[in-house]
Order: structure tokens, then sequence, then C-alpha cells
């Protein structure tokens, strides 16, 4: 295989690009200097040997405890479950999450061999537990079946703790078209309906 191929066929196992994205990004690759290739090398050996999982939260840092653990401003007593590290990151960007986080590592699957052992169970029930301070424990899994049986399984979980377990609502996307939208999602907004008799 030659050196080019090499790159296109590593660059293609990345999420989200196909093989004629790896294609382009090899070609783009080879049009620039080669210190840029080796600022891009250098940063990509960087992140690996550097990052880790935070030992409070799971988040990825480079710092021990991660920049939102150590932040005295953020509310200790509301704690937000997500799946992966990214998840922490579409939250963050919403700008109206001021609490903390506890990332799981991934979501119960059953078929995939991901049970209970796998996830960062033990971590979140030492958090949560007697004493610490948390009052709200919110449930951020993705809607997809899986992220659905891990919030249940949370709810069970945390319920002897007598932490509140509260769940992210669902439902249509700012901007989105009834008329396009599925029965399930319809459903869901449905169920996650606020009153607005108040002026909310």
């Amino acid at each position: 295989m030659s050196a080019i191929e090499d790159l296109v066929a590593e660059l293609a196992k990345l999420p989200g690009i196909g093989p004629k994205t790896a294609q382009r990004l090899t070609f783009h690759l080879l049009k620039q200097p080669p210190e840029a290739a080796g600022r891009l090398a250098d940063a990509i050996r960087r992140v690996r040997d550097r990052v880790t999982a935070c030992p409070t939260c799971g988040n990825l840092t480079d710092e021990t405890p991660c920049a939102i653990c150590a932040d005295p401003r953020r509310d200790a007593s509301v704690l937000c479950v997500v799946e992966e590290a990214s998840d922490v990151g579409a939250i963050e960007r919403s700008a109206r999450f001021r609490g903390r986080y506890h990332v799981l590592g991934g979501r119960l699957s059953p078929l995939d061999g991901v049970g209970p052992e796998s996830l960062r169970l033990e971590g979140l029930l030492e958090r949560v537990s007697n004493g610490s301070g948390v009052r709200e424990v919110i449930v951020a899994t993705n809607p997809s079946m899986e992220g659905e049986v891990t919030a249940t399984y949370l709810q069970q979980l945390l319920r002897p703790t007598g932490v509140r377990v509260t769940r992210i609502a669902r439902g249509l996307p700012v901007g989105g078209d009834l008329e396009y939208a599925d029965g399930v999602t319809i459903a869901q907004a449905l169920e996650a309906r606020r009153d607005m008799s108040d002026g909310a």
C-alpha cells in the first residue's frame, strides 16, 4: 500500500469521514507546506499523550481535575449525567447549565456487551452519597433505546440516595416544522409541554 493510500485508509476510519472525504483531506494535506503537516501530527501526538479522563467527572482533559470540576463558580449541587465527554461540549455550548458533570463513558447496551460494570456508576454513587451536597441529578442520555434504558437504570440506581433525579426534555427542535416531524418526536414534545398561562 502506498503512503497516500495508507493515509486515506487511516482518515477514513474517523467518524463521519468516508473514503472520498478522506481522499480530499489527504490531497489537501499534500498541498500544504511540510510544517503544516508537522503541526497537525504534533497536535495529534500531544492530545494522545496529555489528555486523560478527569478522575472526578470522567470528562476528557489535560488538567487534573478538569476546568469544570475546578471552577468554584459551578453549582456542585447539580450534576448532569451524560454518556460521553463529547456530550459535555454540546451542553456547554448552550451556555445555560452552570452545574457539574458526570460522564458515564457509554450507555447500557446488553447486545453489545455493555452492562452496568462497564460504566462509571460507582463514581456517580460516590458523588451523590449522603453529605455530598448534590441535590439534583439531571439525566442527559441520548433519546435512543439504549439511552432510555440507561436513564431508567440510573433512576432506579439513584432512588435510594434520596437525590432528585430529572430527565432532559425531548421534542421539536427550534425552527423545526410539525409537518416534517415523526410521530415519536411529536409525542415527546406533547409530553414535555410547559404551562404558558403564567406568562412563562
